[in-house]
């Protein structure tokens, strides 16, 4: 019986996904990945080279106008700041926070190792 119940529950969730915007199924998959957390890596350029990386980022949030509650051109978030840029969370570097705005350029990627 209960068997039964999970997939009415799959085919009333795939219905329900079906019928959003595309812009709500992606809301939909950001909270998500949020809730379940990535191992996120965010690489900051300067010309073609890495000035900043930082590890460990679980997500980025958008940040929001407090009166008028649109969306600001920046991101913020907190990981570990790869200060020797090996890739490695290393003993003595630290969770900080950050804020990038729209006009960064950076790169934001799953860790591979």
């Amino acid at each position: 019986m209960s068997l039964r119940k999970a997939g009415l529950a799959a085919v009333v969730l795939a219905m329900a996904l079906l019928g959003c915007t595309q812009e709500q199924q992606n809301k939909i998959s950001r909270d998500i990945q949020n809730w379940t957390g990535t191992n996120g890596v965010l690489e900051v350029y300067s010309g073609d080279k890495v000035v900043r990386r930082f590890l460990k980022i679980d997500k980025m949030s958008t940040a929001m106008g407090t009166d008028d509650g649109r969306a600001r051109n920046y991101r913020f978030g907190y990981g570990v700041l790869d200060e020797n840029l090996n890739f490695v969370a290393d003993p003595d570097e630290r969770t900080v926070y950050f804020e990038i705005s729209d006009y960064t350029n950076m790169v934001f990627f799953e860790n591979p190792r």
